[in-house]
């Protein structure tokens, strides 16, 4: 991972959205699903520990300057912490790839973690002064969280409150000691294999999304019982099967709409629905409005 980096041409200029949660406290999200390598920088101080989450797709941390390239990777995380030295955010990302940050100042992050300083070893006062560098999975509690915060579509008005619990129980599972309480209540996630099947039936609906197999289609592909898929995926995803689809298709939705690339009929088409009639219906159940309405609510705002 130790290797340097060429920047390469035609790299587009990415921006991530930031939701100041309290004083020195950021959480940053990032979806690149354009078809192109996107770049995302951001000044942070060295009083600063970071947190950052590869939802899906593929990053890129470049520092000083392209000597040093470290890969983040789907389903993965990396907490950076040097009191030496300032370590602004450099990234490289790779197309259809998702990123959610968390920045902490040390003094706010001492404040939230005061009883546990000895169980957190760079909050021990032997480390107090040392950097810190530790890559995780990402565990599937919190990839409900993540996605929670990547999808967010509540009214404006509360974001800022509910970016602080998802930041506050993402940093809580974070630092957990141990699954044991997770296994305890569902034994399911004790096998990794099966964890890994679910992600797969996740990937399976989401690729053939106009048209989806059915439950025990499903079940048979990923080679699992139905009762497992149906258990196991609301486990992970905090969702059934179908709502969790049913979610993620309004969403890619009103994506299209707001591109302006795709007329009502084409876009209803594209997430499975045969008639014009039933996309709008299951629109507006997601959203409170039509989909000729929301077009016209956001030109209307830009």
């Amino acid at each position: 991972m130790n290797s340097s980096f060429n920047t390469e041409e035609n790299i587009a200029k990415g921006t991530f959205e930031e939701v100041e949660i309290d004083q020195d406290f950021f959480v940053l999200t990032y979806q690149n699903e354009s078809g192109v390598i996107e770049t995302l920088e951001r000044e942070i101080d060295s009083s600063f520990i970071q947190f950052h989450y590869c939802v899906k797709g593929l990053s890129k941390f470049i520092f000083n300057e392209g000597s040093y390239v470290l890969d983040i990777q789907d389903e993965n995380s990396l907490l950076l912490y040097n009191p030496q030295r300032d370590l602004p955010i450099h990234l490289i990302v790779n197309p259809h790839s998702w990123l959610v940050s968390v920045l902490i100042s040390i003094k706010k992050f001492h404040s939230l973690f005061s009883q546990e300083a000895d169980y957190i070893t760079f909050l021990s006062g032997d480390n107090k002064d040392k950097k810190y560098y530790k890559e995780g999975k990402i565990s599937p509690s919190m990839a409900i969280v993540l996605n929670q915060l990547i999808n967010y579509n509540l009214n404006s008005s509360i974001k800022n409150l509910y970016f602080k619990g998802k930041a506050y129980e993402l940093l809580s599972l974070y630092f957990n000691r141990s699954e044991d309480a997770n296994i305890e209540q569902c034994p399911f996630l004790v096998d990794e294999t099966n964890v890994i099947k679910i992600r797969k039936a996740k990937d399976i609906i989401i690729s053939r999304m106009a048209e989806p197999p059915s439950l025990q289609e499903l079940a048979d592909e990923i080679q699992l019982s139905l009762k497992k898929l149906k258990e196991g995926f609301k486990e992970i995803y905090g969702d059934s099967v179908f709502s969790f689809l049913f979610d993620y298709k309004m969403e890619f939705a009103r994506k299209l709409l707001e591109s302006g690339s795709h007329n009502v009929n084409e876009v209803g088409l594209k997430v499975g629905y045969s008639t014009s009639s039933h996309f709008i219906s299951a629109f507006k159940k997601k959203y409170g409005t039509t989909p000729k309405k929301y077009i016209m609510s956001v030109s209307s705002q830009a």
